[in-house]
């Protein structure tokens, strides 16, 4: 690995670890429940933040939504291994083979479950970035067992209402 793929792959593996320390914190705090909500909503606020990016292409346009997607991702093909499933006029299915915050978690010898919810809580930016930009989305993070990381399922959304006059 090339000493910039290393130090973003570093920088990411950074955050994950950013994500775990402030979701602890916040479970001893508030409690599993409330700690969830908060963070999934702090990641889905960071996803929303970037929306702007792919919004041109809401609520239909699923293949320059697939482009200018995989255009954005840093690194995309060695940091998450990204697979296009399907893309059609009704459908973009992503499928991501791997992934730098899963894998930080993992090195950290972390609990399998907690993976599995930080993967989850991580996945709240994907459905703020898509939902915001004017899409339909479905994401279905890391499980135990399974080898491959996010699926993401991204439909058409609704068209924006028309401007009053």
């Amino acid at each position: 690995m090339d000493d910039f793929r290393k130090l973003l792959r570093d920088a990411m593996k950074s955050r994950a670890m950013v994500y775990e320390a402030a979701f602890d914190e916040m479970r001893k705090e508030i409690g599993d429940g409330k700690a969830r909500e908060i963070m999934a909503r702090t990641i889905y606020r960071r996803g929303a933040a970037i929306a702007h990016n792919f919004a041109p292409h809401a609520p239909a346009d699923l293949a320059g939504l697939r482009d200018a997607f995989l255009k954005f991702i840093p690194d995309a093909e060695a940091q998450f291994g990204p697979e296009v499933v399907r893309c059609t006029d009704e459908v973009l299915e992503i499928r991501f083979h791997t992934c730098p915050l899963k894998e930080a978690w993992m090195e950290a010898k972390l609990p399998v479950e907690t993976v599995e919810t930080l993967c989850e809580l991580a996945g709240s930016v994907d459905k703020g970035t898509f939902e915001t930009a004017g899409f339909d989305i479905e994401v279905d993070t890391w499980k135990p067992g399974r080898s491959t990381c996010c699926h993401l399922t991204i439909t058409p959304g609704r068209p924006a209402p028309a401007a009053a006059l």
